[in-house]
């Protein structure tokens, strides 16, 4: 038994769910009037996914707050939201670790695709694997202060803690770059980063493009051992009800991606399932999958 919080006008209530599902979602919100609500980008994009009748049917005007986080979300996916919801939208980036940033609908319009800019009292740098600051537009990794001003340890694992951090800055993995205004841009966590031929592939690039398929509910994009190249781009995809998998969808699947990415980035497999492991916060359980799907021998 799944649970959502839903913030109301006057207070809060918790509503006990089997599962999760997008069209019961806009039904608490008109039945309840509810209007702040958190979500993950796989919900936003199975909304999107409605038909505009079932999507129509609902009144959602109570919202004012529509906060999301935990993992990159389709520009084109937050633009139709936004189309629908209006300037509701809030962003945030941080981790158990530490806060990072936020933003509201009229910032990410600005800068699209972005994660906001620093908190206030925390500060975000991109260094280089020698620890030197790169300029704005330069890709690395993504470190951030503590706003609280101390240090966290992980469970005994002092070097895991360690390698956390380069003097007060901590990192949690993510690779990303920032504007000559501050604002943080994700491109995909490192160790998500594929690297074929000595190319540099970032997964999230290829699954906020497969996501947007309409007959994809939702997609993994892993990197797998590749005799000749390193590594091979592999995608695990979950189709809706209405999708039959098979070569014909892979195809069609295949066609779609070849129209918005590069060969490089093409997938050489395409495994389907029933459903994606996920926790109940959203987060995809990648290292599963890479497991399962790793070719064998």
């Amino acid at each position: 038994m799944e649970f959502v919080v839903i913030s109301l006008h006057m207070g809060h209530a918790v509503v006990l769910v089997d599962r999760w599902e997008p069209e019961q979602l806009l039904r608490l919100i008109e039945q309840h009037r509810v209007t702040n609500t958190f979500l993950v980008p796989t919900m936003l994009v199975r909304l999107l996914k409605l038909s505009d009748a079932v999507r129509a049917r609902y009144n959602v005007s109570s919202l004012r707050m529509v906060a999301h986080s935990s993992a990159p979300c389709p520009e084109n996916v937050k633009r139709r939201l936004i189309q629908w919801w209006g300037p509701v939208i809030w962003e945030s980036y941080g981790s158990s670790e530490g806060a990072g940033t936020v933003l509201n609908t009229a910032e990410w319009l600005a800068h699209p695709g972005s994660v906001g800019r620093a908190i206030d009292g925390t500060t975000i740098r991109i260094l280089d694997d020698d620890g030197c600051e790169l300029p704005p537009g330069k890709v690395g990794k993504v470190y951030l202060s503590r706003f609280t001003g101390d240090r966290f340890e992980y469970n005994n694992d002092p070097v895991k803690t360690r390698e956390a951090y380069r003097g007060d800055l901590f990192t949690v993995g993510d690779i990303g770059y920032l504007d000559k205004e501050g604002y943080l841009f994700i491109c995909d966590r490192a160790i998500d980063m594929i690297i074929c031929s000595g190319m540099n592939i970032y997964s999230a690039e290829i699954e906020q493009i497969l996501v947007q398929h309409p007959q994809v509910l939702d997609c993994a994009v892993f990197g797998v051992p590749d005799e000749l190249t390193g590594e091979a781009v592999r995608a695990v995809v979950q189709p809706t009800a209405s999708a039959s998998p098979g070569p014909a969808l892979t195809n069609n699947i295949m066609q779609f991606l070849a129209g918005n990415l590069s060969p490089q980035k093409l997938p050489r497999k395409i495994h389907f399932v029933t459903e994606l492991p996920r926790d109940p916060n959203g987060k995809l359980y990648k290292r599963l999958l890479r497991t399962k799907h790793a070719p064998k021998g």
